[in-house]
């Protein structure tokens, strides 16, 4: 079994972002209810937000913020292979 990870990200508006997975789906997250807590605090200025970078097979930013590929493909919408 492969562990499942994000192959590419693209910041689309506001807190959307296109993704696509190592298993060959695709799709897209609205990670605007998901920024509570400290370490997501810097990820509600959306120039922040806008930064972020693949580390680690996820999404992630300077803070050390970051988002689990799973959570990522549970939240995304209109997945296709």
């Amino acid at each position: 079994m492969r562990f499942l990870h994000v192959k590419d990200a693209e910041h689309i508006e506001n807190y959307r972002v296109r993704l696509e997975f190592n298993d060959g789906t695709h799709g897209i997250v609205d990670l605007s209810d998901s920024l509570d807590g400290p370490v997501f605090e810097p990820l509600k200025n959306l120039d922040y937000f806008k930064r972020f970078r693949l580390e680690g097979h996820t999404l992630a930013w300077e803070n050390g913020a970051d988002f689990a590929p799973e959570y990522l493909k549970s939240k995304s919408e209109c997945l296709r292979a």
